[in-house]
């Protein structure tokens, strides 16, 4: 049986995953994956109690009951790069025996919920709106780092997408992945739903120019021109590809919900959106404990 290398899979002098610092029993089977630290606490004031609180870097994390439901929040911090860190470790934890190094025979599936906030490209969708990402758009290139099923990915889709933007050569691979039936039907069934841009920074690789001049002046607009049978990508955040690739190789649900705080296309932004972010969070809570 494969043995996980001490170099591959850090575990701290307490047994915890190096960076999220959790152990298998302080992670709930159902998790709520946010960017910020803040909305950590954010999310606990809400349940009846907590039994775990933890730290280490930007990974904090508390676990308690809501509705006599365990769940588990975490902050992951920004980015893809850190995503690829919370779902393989969250995996290691349930997944792997942590004190033999190898494979557990029974594998725990977790139900991984993004609750982020996004800029809306479209401009008939307006701020404070809860977006659901029915797809998770890649422009990372994160996932042709790890070997995968083409099953997992929507070819057809991305292909139209490299081919109506003239996607450059110079930039990742484009990548689509759907997200998981289940959790969409419960979760957010009558929200807005879309195709969600993963893009590897803030500034440039979103269209956003300050004093470096961008590559293709022209790149949101294709993008948000793009439209096949019907689906369109309706929102930039730095997440949801990699949630949802990574997800579907080691077999974890996973949805993304966003709260829209800016409409980039009428250059309007949310008057107060951490209310509406509120509202997501109990909305989110009520639902997965039903």
């Amino acid at each position: 049986m494969k043995k996980f290398r001490e170099s591959e899979l850090i575990i701290n002098p307490d047994g915890s995953v190096y960076h999220i610092n959790l152990k298998p029993e302080d992670i709930a089977d159902t998790v709520l994956l946010v960017g910020d630290q803040g909305r950590v606490k954010m999310i606990s004031n809400y349940f009846d109690s907590v039994d775990h609180q933890s730290q280490n870097r930007e990974f904090l994390a508390h676990t308690g009951y809501y509705n006599g439901k365990r769940i588990t929040v975490l902050s992951t911090g920004i980015g893809t790069d850190n995503i690829d860190i919370v779902i393989n470790e969250l995996d290691a934890a349930v997944n792997i025996d942590l004190k033999t190094r190898t494979l557990k025979e029974d594998r725990t599936s977790l139900k991984l919920i993004r609750l982020g906030t996004s800029g809306a490209i479209q401009p008939e969708i307006d701020v404070d709106t809860f977006v659901a990402s029915e797809y998770g758009l890649g422009l990372d290139g994160l996932l042709h780092f790890y070997k995968y099923d083409d099953s997992i990915v929507e070819k057809e889709l991305a292909e139209a997408f490299i081919e109506h933007t003239g996607w450059s050569d110079k930039l990742p691979h484009p990548y689509i992945v759907k997200q998981s039936g289940e959790l969409m039907e419960k979760v957010a069934y009558d929200m807005k739903k879309g195709i969600t841009a993963t893009a590897s920074g803030f500034f440039g690789p979103q269209g956003r120019e300050l004093r470096v001049p961008l590559a293709d002046s022209e790149m949101n607009d294709k993008i948000e021109s793009f439209n096949y049978s019907n689906k369109k990508v309706t929102n930039f955040e730095m997440e949801t590809s990699a949630l949802y690739a990574l997800g579907k190789i080691l077999g974890h649900e996973t949805l993304t919900i966003c709260t829209i705080i800016a409409n980039r296309p009428n250059k309007q932004y949310s008057s107060d959106y951490k209310k509406v972010v509120d509202k997501l969070i109990q909305t989110v809570l009520d639902r997965v404990t039903r």
